[in-house]
């Protein structure tokens, strides 16, 4: 559609390994307007980091894009040279990656590597450009930024190598920021200031946000619409209040079974999905949840389920044999019923 800015098409990443090639992201496809903020959650390994260097082309030299699109503001990114890829990078995609200390290099200062982005991208002055990342990083809530812009990444904290990346990533007002895990390390009050600063720049400049997030805390607050990943596959889409006030998927229904809440029991203990996420090496057949889901059925052990739209919703996709026929509801992750 004309006015989205992201269009992800059935998107396969496979990796070459010791062992053969296999699949890390199968048959991804969402869409991202301008302005809007997309949140993508799951589990370690689903898929969710390597559908961002996807779209940023970072996939190093044994990943590739097997199959699939990618189409951002017109430009097929997936058909690019190198050169054409590095003006986008940076300027009109950002990325915040989720370690700050293999993204930064150790031999130069943090002052060296935010003037090399600001000067290619912004066509500042060397001491406009200065004045510009100090500013920058006094807005991630750096003290210090005058000190703090010459010394190098080592020096520096986690917390604080993650507040330079960010400082880094909004510095060009990017028409696309991928944010992965981007609050690691960050303590409550400097985590609410980035996610704030976030919200500014979507406000300010209609930037679209990609933000990857194991913290749904964080998803429900900056999130429009969310997709849920489990084992290289989107398994459930939807806008952020329908997910979380009636999510569809087994595996959805367990991560919000999961999180904790104060009226719970200081005694009781946290539900935990049983089981554990399928190797990449030894993909279940059917739907690739079944091993772990006290709903399977025949059906779900031998046939892999489509990603269908529930009948009636606003876009609300789920990957689930149980939505097959007609819209049912799981009543419950540790029941076994299921209502149509």
């Amino acid at each position: 559609m004309e006015n989205n800015l992201l269009e992800v098409d059935k998107l396969q990443v496979a990796f070459r390994t010791d062992k053969g090639e296999v699949v890390s992201v199968d048959e991804v496809t969402f869409q991202l307007k301008q302005g809007e903020t997309i949140g993508i959650v799951g589990e370690s390994g689903c898929g969710k980091s390597v559908t961002s260097l996807s779209i940023m082309r970072l996939l190093g030299r044994t990943g590739l894009i097997k199959k699939g699109a990618i189409s951002f503001n017109g430009r097929e990114l997936t058909q690019l040279e190198e050169a054409q890829m590095r003006e986008i990078r940076g300027n009109e995609i950002s990325m915040i990656f989720q370690e700050p200390m293999t993204s930064l290099n150790p031999v130069f200062s943090i002052g060296n590597q935010m003037l090399e982005l600001i000067h290619l991208h912004m066509k500042m002055s060397k001491s406009e450009a200065r004045a510009y990342a100090i500013e920058m990083l006094k807005k991630v809530g750096i003290p210090r930024a005058e000190q703090i812009i010459d010394e190098y990444p080592h020096k520096l904290s986690g917390g604080m190598r993650q507040r330079v990346m960010i400082a880094m990533a909004l510095s060009c007002k990017p028409r696309l920021l991928i944010a992965d895990e981007p609050t690691t390390a960050l303590d409550v009050t400097i985590q609410a200031q980035i996610l704030e600063l976030m919200k500014k720049l979507r406000q300010e400049s209609q930037t679209a946000i990609m933000i990857i997030s194991h913290d749904l805390g964080i998803i429900a607050e900056m999130a429009d619409k969310v997709l849920v990943m489990y084992a290289g596959q989107v398994v459930e889409e939807a806008d952020v209040f329908t997910l979380f006030d009636d999510p569809k998927h087994p595996y959805t229904v367990g991560l919000m079974e999961s999180i904790p809440h104060l009226e719970h029991d200081s005694q009781q203990k946290l539900f935990s999905i049983p089981g554990t996420v399928p190797h990449l090496h030894a993909m279940p057949k059917g739907c690739r949840f079944h091993q772990r889901c006290q709903h399977a059925t025949e059906q779900c052990v031998t046939q892999k389920p489509p990603l269908l739209t529930i009948q009636g919703s606003n876009g609300h996709r789920v990957r689930c044999w149980l939505y097959q026929e007609e819209e049912q509801v799981v009543s419950g992750y540790g029941q076994n019923e299921v209502i149509a």
